[in-house]
């Protein structure tokens, strides 16, 4: 069967794995608690499993091979805000008019509306009629207007911001944007250490308090987003590194995988790794431009929807159920986790049709077909794609359709819409069906960003990994 990246190039990627069978003897536990790890503006090609030369990521790469590995990982979005509702809903984000970024409200929209819109329900206010205890730890995102916050949208523990970004370093009681003050409603916040730190440790602490209760654990880390800051002892490790701002992205990262680590680490202490299911995901590919991501081997970055922007690292980690070491080579999406999360919640009222997503354990463990030739689409702004099979073709406004196929073309170098146009044709059709009865957003970013994507698609990437001196 033809998958859009060739068992050869998987294994040349992830070359460590190896396959083995559940231990059928384990007794099923009485609920499973859930960890969703999200880490922001993360290049795919930036961690050691994804085939990175310059970047050591021990903890990450652990948790690779420890459960399940997804190389045709996609998220629904190409930047941070519009991905989250997606994800956080599972349903697609522009199926409800979540379709630019979060920024100021625009000249005509109403700032009442801009946010996550409350005709959809979040996994954590699914989560709550099950008896789970749900925990958000770091960035939302997903609206800063009172009605918007997460302790109104199904979350019962709260500490972070609900911006896009912040400071590493500091926050101030009258700060505004990246300096705004950390809030919560469960203690009075430290003084920020390092905010990757901080997370990490929060995380661990709302693990410690609800051992004894099922829980969601939603650990939204912003590394390795701007501003690029990074500590010096993480700084001296990749010294070797000449550009000053791919080091700091180099120890932003290694900071991040510590901290992921100390998340798996605070499980085991607890006696919870065989009945907690962790995932882990980047919100949309690295912006190479802003931050010095590589997203190799693909073509793109955030705020575009060729690979670079959209397909992303992607691991579920569940020893007491899933296969540890397994490589999945058929797509999934981050639209996949609400699904999956509520299927072994053991949610027996929602509909699962109401979802863009499916529950991924079957297909796991063998009691489903592996999800062959799915069908996606994705909007942002002033793009369109769509990918069925191994065909995708991307529409933006100045040029004739890009057709590529994956299979032999992960890198999207080679455009073959005018050598099939009987697939090009037919795959715009399809998308342009599905556009045209989307809704209208409910709040738009600023137009200035528009020609700012336009722009990235032509953009010379970074597609082979850098040599190591």
């Amino acid at each position: 069967m033809k998958t859009s990246l060739s068992l050869g190039l998987a294994f040349m990627l992830f070359p460590f794995f190896s396959f083995a069978k559940n231990d059928s003897t384990l007794k099923k536990p009485t609920h499973y608690n859930l960890v969703l790890i999200v880490a922001d503006d993360l290049g795919y090609g930036d961690l050691g499993f994804t085939g990175s030369t310059q970047i050591k990521t021990p903890h990450i790469d652990q948790l690779a091979a420890d459960g399940v590995t997804f190389t045709q990982g996609y998220v629904s979005s190409a930047v941070c805000s519009p991905s989250r509702a997606g994800f956080i809903t599972g349903i697609n984000q522009v199926e409800f008019g979540h379709d630019n970024n979060l920024g100021g409200v625009e000249q005509g929209f109403d700032p009442e509306y801009n946010g996550l819109p409350f005709t959809q329900q979040t996994i954590a206010d699914h989560l709550n009629k099950l008896g789970y205890v749900n925990g958000l730890i770091g960035k939302w995102h997903l609206g800063k207007e009172p009605q918007f916050h997460p302790l109104k949208r199904g979350f019962d523990e709260f500490w972070g911001y609900t911006g896009g970004g912040h400071d590493y370093f500091e926050s101030h009681p009258d700060g505004k944007g990246y300096k705004e003050p950390l809030e919560s409603n469960f203690k009075t916040p430290d003084p920020i250490t390092y905010i990757t730190d901080d997370v990490g440790n929060e995380s661990v602490d709302f693990i410690t308090r609800h051992k004894g209760e099922p829980f969601f654990l939603f650990a939204a880390f912003n590394a390795p987003h701007t501003p690029m800051q990074a500590l010096e002892e993480d700084l001296a490790l990749y010294q070797n590194i000449e550009d000053k701002k791919r080091r700091t992205y180099a120890a932003m990262v290694h900071r991040l995988d510590l901290n992921v680590g100390k998340i798996m680490q605070s499980l085991k202490d607890q006696g919870l790794s065989e009945n907690t299911l962790v995932v882990f995901f980047s919100d949309n590919g690295g912006p190479a431009d802003s931050n010095a991501s590589i997203n190799a081997p693909y073509r793109g970055q955030k705020g575009i929807l060729l690979e670079g922007g959209i397909h992303v690292p992607f691991v579920m980690n569940l020893p007491g159920l899933l296969p540890k070491g397994m490589i999945y080579n058929e797509q999934v999406t981050s639209l996949d986790v609400v699904p999956t999360f509520l299927a072994l919640a053991g949610d027996k009222e929602t509909d699962m049709n109401m979802f863009t997503g499916v529950d991924l354990l079957p297909h796991l463990t063998g009691k489903s077909a592996p999800l062959a030739n799915r069908e996606m689409t994705w909007k942002f702004t002033i793009s369109r794609a769509i990918r069925e099979g191994d065909w995708k073709l991307v529409s933006i406004p100045d040029r004739l359709p890009m057709l590529y196929n994956l299979a032999d073309d992960p890198s999207e170098e080679n455009d073959l819409a005018l050598k099939n146009i009987d697939k090009t044709t037919y795959l715009l059709k399809k998308l342009g069906t599905w556009d045209v009865n989307l809704p209208h957003p409910v709040f738009l970013e600023g137009a200035a960003w528009k020609k700012r994507q336009l722009e990235l698609y032509d953009h010379k990437y970074q597609v082979r990994q850098p040599e190591v001196k």
